[in-house]
């Protein structure tokens, strides 16, 4: 068996092991069923294709915008490696895909073509996903087939059960049954100490996930659905998988066209304004959003115990990350130093500004991985108008996708 032979092989395992695992996640985001972990049947699998399918459409497309331009330019590269995660609850089932280039890309114009194509191609098609998604709405009951504990509140439950005091009677109603049946179970074995009874304490806490809707979202919303009473609430959103695949899916494209590095956004926007402006803008978007990621990370209020350990800690993760503007040593101290104080100066004026913790790992990858600024090409032609404007409605697509919260747990 040749080289190439067991690249196809590995290729296409990949993509029958993401198949299954998206299938999996999205059976346990919608109806709340993990194979081996709860009841699981071939129905449920069946539910989860409403997920799987439109979601890896989205980035089949993708990859292959990104390998169709490649090989119409002659450029070698590879088909899409698919990129699975274990069908854990809270996982998505897969982390996107990728194609490799197996040749340097000599020239500004073709870092654009094959940067721009997947993205531009995957939108399409997730724009057609989201269309049909909102034009076949479930209606509003839909969501107590999920939650029949929503039903007695009526249309009007988001203002009851997105509280503690909801999630506490639920609890208590569940402690109840959870020790009758156990009551009777012990009834039932006939000698002391057979039945134990399980440990069902009331939490403390109970956070719930919301999504954070992006501006595309919000146009589909008030100017397609017909009936405002269909269109999910945000911490509902992941029950209906259409949207569900569609708002991934957005992410995934938005995080690709971030105009940094070699990311699609990084080769679009090198490409519309070359080597020098992009250095400068870029270094301005890479610290910008690792601002916006850290703000409100540490505050005057966290307690001199916590700070004495976290602001060093935080203060050395700030530098590492910055290691990726390639500055000197005393230069990327500074800017950290900077990024710090500012942050904790905005806390302490009003510790309810907040940026998105989660961001932070993603910057940290750009930063230490993937790399803040783009390689000049050894040809630096300029584009023609064409690719301009699709140059420009590519990052104009970047914006409508990007969700500054995606997914906030409180």
């Amino acid at each position: 068996m040749d080289k190439s032979t067991k690249t196809y092989i590995i290729q296409a395992s990949l993509f029958i092991v993401t198949f299954f695992t998206t299938t999996l996640a999205g059976e346990w985001w919608v109806h709340g069923k993990m194979w081996l972990l709860t009841d699981y049947s071939w129905a449920d699998f069946q539910n989860g294709l409403s997920y799987s399918i439109p979601l890896l459409l989205i980035l089949t497309v993708h990859e292959f915008g990104h390998y169709f331009t490649a090989v119409y330019h002659k450029v070698k590269t590879t088909l899409p490696f698919y990129i699975p995660l274990p069908p854990f609850p809270g996982f998505f089932g897969t982390m996107g895909a990728l194609i490799r280039i197996k040749e340097p890309v000599i020239s500004k114009k073709l870092h654009f073509d094959i940067g721009v194509a997947g993205p531009v191609a995957g939108f399409i098609i997730a724009l057609g996903v989201l269309y049909y998604g909102y034009t076949h709405l479930p209606e509003p009951e839909y969501i107590y087939s999920i939650h029949p504990e929503y039903e007695a509140y009526g249309p009007g439950f988001e203002g009851h059960v997105y509280t503690y005091e909801f999630h506490k009677h639920q609890d208590s109603l569940a402690y109840a049954e959870a020790r009758e049946a156990d009551s009777l179970r012990y009834i039932e074995g006939g000698k002391e100490g057979t039945w134990e009874f399980r440990k069902f304490e009331p939490q403390p806490e109970y956070p719930s996930i919301a999504l954070g809707k992006p501006l595309l979202f919000l146009f589909f919303e008030k100017y397609i659905v017909k009936d405002p009473q269909q269109v999910p609430n945000a911490k509902e959103l992941m029950h209906y998988p259409w949207l569900f695949a569609g708002f991934l899916a957005l992410l995934f494209t938005s995080l690709n066209l971030m105009p940094i590095g070699q990311l699609d956004g990084g080769h679009v926007l090198y490409g519309l304004i070359g080597y020098s402006r992009f250095k400068k803008v870029a270094t301005v978007v890479f610290i910008s959003f690792l601002f916006y990621a850290g703000l409100g990370m540490l505050t005057p209020y966290d307690g001199a115990e916590n700070l004495i350990y976290s602001i060093p800690l935080y203060i050395g993760f700030l530098y590492i990350a910055l290691q990726g503007l390639r500055k000197s040593r005393q230069e990327t101290l500074m800017y950290a130093l900077i990024i710090f104080t500012t942050q904790f100066a905005i806390s302490l004026y009003d510790p309810k500004i907040i940026g998105y913790s989660g961001w932070l790992l993603f910057a940290f990858i750009v930063g230490r991985v993937l790399g803040v600024y783009h390689p000049p090409s050894m040809v630096e032609e300029p584009l023609d108008m064409k690719r301009q404007v699709i140059g420009w409605l590519a990052l104009l697509i970047f914006v409508i996708s990007f969700s500054p919260a995606p997914i906030v747990i409180n």
